[in-house]
């Protein structure tokens, strides 16, 4: 790795975990130049602690959401800068693919080759926008919930226009009551799922693998801060309940209202009426690029 490559990567590297030079350049050397697994480095050394920094945002571009009759689609085209984003051509095409999102029920393959309004494909014209306007351009991820048994909902934050934005959140929440009854929590729920970025309904619904690395992480921190072993277990089962708290959405601390959670907040808006939530997605902007 060359000496500009090194130095651009300790930088980056702090500007993640707010960790200074020369353990930056520590954990980049022990672990062979990759920076997330630095990142794990540093925290198991007790050097860093968690962040929405480590959150890797390294493109730009728009989040579009697209809805008919209860059915919703959102996707993230991205681009190089924010000046393109902004782009009144760029967001007219995002626009337009978001609704070939929806009749193509989130499928990027057959999305891709949908014609748009000027007889193109999706992918031909995406060739014609980069080589006008002279960035990268990507079409990187869609989604599509359907009317199905459930009443949806959507939310986008950072708005440029209605649906379009840099953040946007879909919901499905399945219920005996009428829409109208739950029109307000669905709302609100798709708030605080764009303020919070749960990682699931509940813990049934986290990945084994996430779970088992952050127990290891925060073992390794205990270990290293000199805690007596006999209690370091027990301190590790308490600090991961607080992780599956933290990223589950029913255990989440309710944000119109901290000292209730998301759980209770349904529950008491239920009544004899079950309020279930069926499935969210959450798409922000260059998010884990």
């Amino acid at each position: 790795m060359s000496s500009e490559n090194s130095l651009e990567k300790v930088k980056k590297l702090r500007e993640l975990t707010g960790v200074g030079f020369k353990d930056c350049k520590n954990a980049l050397d022990q672990n062979s130049g990759d920076i997330e697994k630095s990142i794990d480095f540093l925290r198991k050394k007790g050097i860093a602690k968690a962040n929405k920094k480590m959150e890797r945002v390294a493109a730009d571009g728009l989040v579009c959401i697209f809805e008919k009759e209860n059915n919703f689609s959102m996707i993230e085209i991205n681009s190089e800068t924010d000046f393109v984003a902004k782009n009144k051509e760029f967001l007219n095409f995002a626009e337009e693919i978001s609704e070939l999102s929806l009749k193509n029920r989130g499928e990027l393959k057959k999305i891709l080759s949908a014609h748009m309004k000027n007889n193109k494909t999706v992918e031909n014209s995406l060739v014609d926008l980069i080589s006008k306007i002279g960035e990268k351009i990507n079409l990187r991820r869609a989604v599509f919930i359907d009317s199905k048994d459930a009443f949806n909902f959507s939310y986008t934050h950072s708005s440029l226009k209605k649906n379009v934005g840099k953040l946007g959140v879909l919901l499905s929440i399945e219920s005996n009551k009428k829409k109208n009854d739950v029109e307000e929590i669905g709302k609100q729920i798709a708030m605080q799922i764009a303020a919070t970025a749960p990682l699931a309904i509940d813990k049934n619904g986290l990945d084994e693998n996430i779970l088992k690395k952050e127990k290891e992480i925060i073992t390794e921190e205990l270990k290293n801060s000199g805690k007596d072993s006999k209690i370091i277990d027990k301190i590790a089962i308490g600090k991961l309940n607080k992780f599956i708290n933290d990223n589950t959405l029913l255990n989440q601390e309710w944000i119109m209202e901290p000292k209730k959670k998301v759980k209770d907040v349904i529950k008491s808006t239920e009544g004899k009426d079950k309020i279930k939530i069926k499935r969210f997605f959450r798409f922000k902007v260059g998010e884990g690029i």
